[in-house]
């Protein structure tokens, strides 16, 4: 499944996106997945919740995949 979040500034941090995106319920979620390495940002696993995602970055969980515009 693909979904498309716009962002209104110059970046999200990755937590938040997550939420924003219904990925997850909550940001103690959100935590736990990126922790875990379960989240991957332009392919590669990430495991800082703060990461700042930009327009133009993709993030897949679960076969989720958020296009940030």
């Amino acid at each position: 499944m693909k979904k498309q979040v716009k962002i209104d500034g110059e970046y999200i941090k990755l937590d938040q996106l997550l939420k924003l995106g219904e990925v997850v319920d909550s940001g103690g979620h959100a935590k736990l997945v990126i922790l875990s390495g379960e989240v991957k940002v332009n392919g590669q696993t990430i495991v800082q919740r703060g990461k700042k995602i930009r327009p133009g970055d993709k993030v897949l969980h679960e076969g989720i995949e958020i296009e940030v515009i």
